[in-house]
């Protein structure tokens, strides 16, 4: 009985393709090994080249030569041939399994980016910042979907450069921070101004005034965000605008914990409103100088959006102003 030929790689060596390398794995992969797993599956699916081809709207003949290239890359026998029929061998059948798991999981993550896209049902990575959370950016997000009830959101609460790091890394789409982010690889947009109030405890010696020069607190011990936290360079660019440096006692990570402290007497700080009154502590307009951060939009230069990521930056630039609770 006349037993089908089984390829020998081996004998392929006259050929000019490299077999796939450890140094250039990756590269090989991408540009040799990926675009012919599809071609692999559908033949031995069918087991017959012509009808294979002919799903696939490629000649046989193309397909043939692909199957021989993709088993001189691998360095083994995939098919036992009889004409255009062949059938696969052990090592076919092992890597069938993986290449059907794999173009499996390409279709998942190809559904999954179509639907982070459609313009009724897609996705927004949308950053900002912490002061931002509790009021600011429910209300917006509640304007947003009275015309786009149906765009889902993943939010992402952080400081100014922290956010940033996470826009140029691809994991946010967009983002409000402040100060307002100056960088060649971002575009940024001022969207509005918040004014910065000076939070004493109820208790203290400027607790009965509505009105101070930030002068007057610079022998005050303050309680800050930490170094990187925008917030904290606007204090101290404030304080140094008004003549001294401030004396750092505590550092925290979230503006009402820095309330907390200040309620508790252990300092004074630069915050902005908040979203509800908090007792044990006065809040103070500073008229000199002018307290106050911006705040803005900011995105990757020439990051393509998505539909629904360009209807809310739309939606957030037509805000400029008016950004803000009163």
């Amino acid at each position: 009985m006349h037993k089908p030929a089984i390829i020998n790689p081996m004998a392929h060596n006259h050929s000019s393709r490299p077999r796939l390398s450890p140094s250039s794995y990756e590269e090989d992969i991408q540009q040799v090994l990926a675009p012919r797993l599809a071609h692999f599956a559908a033949v031995a699916r069918h087991e017959h080249v012509t009808r294979a081809a002919h799903e696939l709207g490629v000649p046989q003949s193309t397909l043939s030569r692909a199957m021989v290239r993709l088993e001189e890359d691998l360095g083994v026998a995939l098919f036992a041939r009889r004409g255009r029929t062949v059938a696969l061998t052990p090592a076919g059948r092992t890597f069938l399994t993986t290449v059907d798991r794999a173009l499996a999981e390409v279709e998942r993550a190809a559904d999954s980016v179509r639907a982070d896209a459609d313009p009724a049902t897609g996705k927004v990575a949308f950053g900002f910042l912490h002061t931002m959370g509790s009021e600011t950016v429910p209300g917006l997000l509640r304007a947003f979907r009275a015309d786009h009830p149906r765009v889902r959101f993943q939010l992402v609460q952080n400081y100014g450069e922290a956010m940033i790091e996470r826009l140029r890394a691809g994991d946010l789409d967009l983002c409000l921070t402040s100060p307002v982010p100056d960088a060649p690889d971002l575009v940024a947009r001022r969207l509005d101004e918040q004014r910065l109030r000076l939070v004493v405890p109820d208790d203290h010696r400027l607790a009965t005034r509505k009105r101070v020069r930030l002068a007057e607190a610079a022998d005050e011990a303050f309680v800050t965000l930490e170094p990187g936290y925008g917030l904290r360079r606007i204090t101290d660019d404030l304080c140094a605008e008004a003549g001294f440096k401030p004396r750092v006692a505590f550092e925290g990570e979230e503006a009402e914990t820095l309330r907390g402290l200040v309620a508790a007497g252990l300092g004074v700080a630069l915050l902005p409103p908040p979203a509800v009154a908090r007792p044990g502590v006065r809040e103070l307009t500073v008229t000199a100088p002018r307290a106050v951060r911006e705040i803005g939009l900011a995105w990757l230069d020439g990051h393509p959006d998505t539909p629904p990521v360009a209807a809310f930056k739309r939606f957030l630039l037509s805000r400029r102003g008016h950004l803000l609770p009163e």
